[in-house]
């Protein structure tokens, strides 16, 4: 499935010249002409990136982009401007936490390398926030099997690194197998 990505200015010849310059892309190209209709639409969409102008009428590019980390924090925000202030920039930066910052006119070229890697952030820090889930699970599991086997988590090693393990005799290796079997309701047999 294509990475959807929403495009944001009040005017229309910009979100055009945006569109022209993404048309060859594999990405799934939303516009609004409003920070509001913006909002709109993420309600009812993922979107991992928003490619926002600054100055609108309404609602400003960096209020927007403000409001989209707050409510998508895993949205990355890349702010465009006509008018590349010290103030504006600073702004961005610190209301929305931007990725990138473009002055118009943009340079096509270098507008599809930013994009591609805020997709890739996107992409990587949805990977680790996975991972980070399964480890959690993974520690609570390992957690459960402590309370339950106390030591079972205990390891040792010899001199040369390798894991020592206890040695169950036939009776202990029967109980622990027949626990298994129990549990997954299944034949578990050595």
């Amino acid at each position: 499935m294509a990475a959807a990505i929403l495009l944001v200015d009040d005017e229309a010849n910009v979100l055009s010249a945006l569109c022209r310059a993404l048309m060859d892309e594999p990405y799934e190209v939303v516009t609004a002409q409003s920070g509001e209709a913006a909002l709109e639409l993420l309600k009812r969409q993922t979107f991992k990136l928003v490619i926002s102008d600054e100055r609108m009428t309404g609602m400003q590019g960096s209020e927007l982009l403000a409001a989209v980390r707050e409510r998508y924090p895993a949205t990355v925000r890349i702010l465009l401007t006509g008018h590349a202030t010290l103030e504006s920039a600073m702004k961005a930066v610190n209301q929305g936490e931007v990725y990138r910052f473009f002055t118009k006119p943009w340079d096509d070229l270098e507008l599809k390398f930013a994009i591609r890697a805020a997709l890739e952030k996107y992409d990587l820090e949805a990977e680790n926030r996975r991972l980070l889930a399964t480890v959690r699970k993974q520690a609570m599991e390992l957690k459960v099997l402590e309370r339950r086997y106390p030591g079972i988590s205990r390891v040792e090693k010899d001199a040369q690194g390798s894991f020592l393990l206890p040695d169950l005799d036939e009776a202990e290796l029967q109980r622990l197998m027949d626990e298994c079997e129990q549990e997954v309701g299944g034949s578990v047999r050595p």
